[in-house]
């Protein structure tokens, strides 16, 4: 039997943390990460204690494959789940993929609503029905634990849904999930349809059942919170809520809510919420997606007080305003940690200490631009070696790197970019004039290395930390035929950022010319 089943079993107030940020999070367009990323996040979600890891699509494409045959060889805690339609091509795919996980699931979906079932599938009733058994019975033959899905299931007929149930546990799913797949549903409508399946279908108690929500109308956690209150004891979620369209449940919100509000939700999970910032600064860095600074739990302002009264009452007692302290985050108070005078042996202890390690290549690159830094700005900051270090481990590999940039701007003009860079370790080099120093720089980009049909979508700058000193993050987009992808940044100069930002997302667009299969669209 699957290990959630027994942990749910043992105690019937923990619930399952699915995470599917490597799947259903990757799907948000312009966060689709290479094979190095999807294996740095699996090990952050590792040790971050989510109990399932949807590691990807494996029939999407040989890339998606590979990632998640890696992630099963790597992860060693959390239990290995690959995607499938009710396919045998997908369903083999996954079955071989996850096969050398020491804990893996086959997550195998259908739609089952009237307006997937007519327009989507174009089958009737019976066939869908007929589906969910062969779907399951065939993942069955690759692992015990089998999870099955019941797409757009908050707008599927209750008789019909119940049948399927009832055939998917029958087949042997030990795992049923219950998305709400366009964010549609209501947390009073949701949390009935959960309480109306353990009513009437007269197997239920041999699964497991779960919540997919999405956040079309920001409803996502509150949905999956009434899931649980009605006897769902597995929710799939994802790291800053990201996902199709709005998103999904965010796993931070999810975990802490009912980690603050025990009284009211009488749950635990396996979690260690002082790693969830961490996991989302990782995510953010990786896909290029800023999380919003008003976000919950792990957005700039969440612990962030501004009003006088506030702060007053702040002074006074921190409940006053804080329900959930910085630290059960993970989040420490930013302070000045190094100086210009640091030496190696102090920064190498100080990156331990934050939680890096570094090969000898990437610490010796990341203590240059340090040291670099320490020349500019008076003040480093924990949050400014935080960007620092994450923005040079990915770019350890890539095909194009930053030397040096030259730029002339001002209202007189021209406005001028002499870059520097070297692709796959030789040297080029373009001088180049725009409208404004960031187009020349762009512009010197694509004369060294020209991408015709990459077109810019976004340019956004943020400061990491306060003072006109400040390191700034910034974040650019790139679309080339249909695919879209993000790059970030961070330097105390705005401008060489740029550079990095945009040569961070170019090198993300050569990986996705090399992936071999487009990716199969796949929808929870």
């Amino acid at each position: 039997m699957s290990r959630a089943y027994d942990k749910v079993k043992n105690d019937p107030n923990r619930i399952i943390i699915f995470d599917t940020t490597l799947r259903d999070g990757e799907q948000s367009p312009g966060c689709s990460m290479n094979l190095e990323e999807k294996l740095k996040m699996a090990a952050i979600l590792d040790e971050l204690g989510v109990d399932v890891i949807e590691a990807g699509f494996p029939i999407a494409s040989a890339g998606d494959w590979e990632a998640v045959n890696q992630i099963a060889k790597t992860v060693k805690n959390a239990t290995v789940c690959g995607l499938s339609r009710a396919k045998k091509s997908d369903i083999e795919a996954s079955g071989e993929a996850i096969k050398p996980a020491e804990s893996r699931r086959i997550h195998t979906f259908i739609s089952t609503s009237p307006l997937h079932m007519k327009y989507k599938l174009q089958m009737p009733p019976e066939d869908v029905l007929n589906a969910v058994t062969e779907s399951v019975t065939a993942a069955r033959n690759y692992t015990d634990d089998v999870e099955w899905s019941a797409e757009d299931a908050s707008r599927t007929e209750a008789d019909f849904l119940c049948q399927c149930v009832e055939a998917a546990i029958r087949a042997g799913a030990t795992t049923i999930n219950i998305p709400d797949t366009v964010g549609y549903a209501v947390p009073d409508e949701y949390g009935a349809q959960i309480a109306m399946l353990f009513a009437r279908v007269p197997n239920i108690d041999k699964a497991i059942i779960s919540t997919h929500c999405h956040n079309d109308l920001g409803l996502a956690v509150a949905n999956s919170l009434a899931g649980i209150q009605n006897g769902a004891r597995q929710i799939e979620c994802t790291i800053n809520g990201i996902g199709e369209r709005a998103g999904n449940a965010a796993l931070e919100e999810i975990v802490m809510a009912i980690k603050t509000r025990n009284d009211a939700l009488k749950f635990h999970t396996g979690v260690d919420t002082t790693k969830i910032t961490k996991a989302s600064k990782t995510l953010s860095t990786v896909t290029g997606f800023s999380v919003q600074p008003n976000k919950a739990i792990v957005g700039a302002n969440a612990f962030a007080h501004a009003s006088g009264i506030h702060q007053d009452g702040m002074l006074k007692h921190a409940e006053t305003y804080e329900i959930m302290t910085p630290a059960s985050v993970g989040l420490t108070e930013s302070k000045l940690v190094m100086a210009k005078h640091s030496g190696r042996a102090a920064f190498k202890s100080k990156l331990a200490e934050m939680g890096y390690e570094l090969g000898d290549n990437a610490f010796q690159d990341a203590f240059t631009r340090f040291k670099d830094l320490a020349d500019r700005k008076k003040e480093i900051f924990e949050d400014d070696l935080k960007a620092l270090i994450e923005d040079e481990v990915v770019r350890e590999n890539e095909t194009m790197k930053f030397i040096s940039l030259q730029v002339n701007a001002g209202s007189k003009g021209p406005q001028t970019a002499d870059l520097t860079v070297t692709i796959d370790g030789e040297r080029h080099s373009a001088k180049v004039e725009g409208n404004g120093p960031v187009d020349a720089i762009f512009k010197a980009i694509r004369d060294i290395y020209p991408h015709p049909d990459a077109h810019l979508q976004l340019y956004q700058v943020h400061a990491v930390t306060g003072g006109t000193d400040a390191q700034a993050t910034v974040s650019v987009r790139l679309e080339e035929n249909g695919k879209t992808v993000n790059g970030q940044s961070a330097d105390a100069d705005t401008l060489v950022a740029s550079a990095r930002a945009y040569m961070h997302a170019l090198n993300k667009l050569l990986n996705k010319r090399q992936s071999m299969n487009p990716q199969t669209a796949a929808q929870n």
